[in-house]
């Protein structure tokens, strides 16, 4: 089969085919599992760190319309995605550039924090500190939901036909990080980032202050096992 057309498929530019491609990969369902979990209350404050084109944020406030839901992310092209869909559906996010190490909100001023896909792609130096900053902004009472790839050492290295694919992909098109694709995804498969290197995330939450993360349960996708994960301030 000809791969001509594939980078084409997960380019942020193109969103019908960049979001067709999220959900052959199966990630509806854990957007929809981490907005669940997060039990988010009318009138609340919800934050994503790494929203990327927003999947996440709009099922929140299509969940809790009365909610104020935030998502930040480090690619403008991608933000930007996330504005028109947001104004396509006429919901009222707000949608920032920004870094999880350095979040430009105020001490105690969020309910609950969302993490999707996103912390794998930290620098180990780098995860610790944006855990941090995500305790900082909680409010009392608030908590952190995330799910990521999972570090079980027995999922480790295991590349599956279409991650080598999309290995392939992200050689070709860096966009498909967005997805969270490529490099051979997977703890220990060539990606070269901080939670591949092997730090649980229960005890890089505790190092950020936590008291008591918690695994709340595992999932897959055609990416491979998840596990998702709640801290609470």
């Amino acid at each position: 089969m000809s791969t001509d057309y594939l980078p084409a498929l997960v380019n942020p530019r193109l969103l019908p085919g960049y979001d067709a491609f999220a959900t052959i990969m199966g990630t509806n369902g854990m957007y929809w599992r981490l907005v669940a979990q997060a039990g988010i209350q009318p009138g609340s404050t919800v934050l994503e760190i790494g929203c990327g084109t927003g999947n996440v944020v709009l099922r929140a406030k299509r969940a809790v319309p009365s909610a104020t839901v935030i998502g930040l992310d480090p690619d403008p092209e991608a933000v930007e995605i996330a504005r028109r869909k947001a104004a396509d559906e006429g919901a009222a996010l707000r949608l920032d550039v920004g870094v999880a190490e350095e979040l430009p909100y105020d001490d105690g001023s969020v309910d609950r924090v969302l993490s999707s896909l996103m912390l794998h792609h930290l620098d180990a130096d780098r995860q610790v500190g944006a855990l941090r900053e995500v305790r900082r902004v909680l409010a009392p009472g608030g908590s952190l939901h995330l799910v990521d790839l999972d570090d079980d050492p027995r999922v480790a290295g295991r590349m599956k036909p279409v991650n080598r694919v999309l290995s392939l992909l992200h050689r070709l098109d860096p966009a498909a990080r967005r997805l969270g694709f490529g490099g051979g995804h997977g703890p220990g498969a060539g990606h070269g980032h901080g939670h591949d290197a092997g730090r649980p995330v229960p005890e890089l939450l505790a190092e950020a202050g936590f008291a008591d993360p918690v695994v709340v349960g595992h999932g897959r996708t055609r990416m491979g096992a998840l596990t998702y994960h709640r801290a609470d301030r």
